[in-house]
């Protein structure tokens, strides 16, 4: 694994594979991830992050770019064996990273933040594009934090 990383960087990847319609949030989130922390992980990853963008499924409920980032936060810190007590942790930091979206943004609800949006309007993406960038960004600062990877962006 890397010993520095720029958060910007992850933030910026994922913002620009969704604004080039590369990707959707959450698959944009995991190949930001996989790309900046160098990661020995299969693309299948990534399809694993397919169904969570426009809510789950297009249903319009939990943010896909949430999804997507705890998806990937599962990856660094989920458990693998049934019975590991590891889960506690990952729980810990899975609502940390969602709480830092509701912080933000007050609900995790894909409809109420699109109420009264062109779903193919400029201004929809925009904000789904800022979600993605803000959710990679939260996941490497937690990742980064946890693991003592050292961000750049801080010198």
């Amino acid at each position: 694994m890397i010993k520095e990383i720029s958060i910007s960087k992850v933030k910026q990847d994922a913002e620009e594979l969704f604004r080039k319609g590369d990707f959707y949030c959450s698959e944009a989130i995991a190949y930001s991830i996989k790309e900046n922390f160098q990661l020995n992980m299969p693309k299948e990853m990534i399809a694993m992050a397919s169904g969570f963008p426009i809510g789950i499924g297009r249903s319009k409920c939990v943010c896909g770019a949430v999804s997507g980032a705890v998806m990937m936060l599962g990856y660094f810190f989920g458990r693998t064996e049934g019975g590991d007590k590891k889960v506690d942790k990952i729980l810990q930091l899975a609502n940390e990273l969602q709480q830092r979206f509701k912080d933000n943004h007050r609900v995790l609800c894909c409809s109420i933040h699109t109420k009264g949006m062109d779903m193919a309007s400029g201004e929809h993406k925009n904000q789904c594009i800022a979600f993605t960038g803000e959710m990679a960004g939260h996941l490497a600062d937690i990742v980064t934090r946890e693991l003592g990877i050292k961000n750049i962006d801080l010198e």
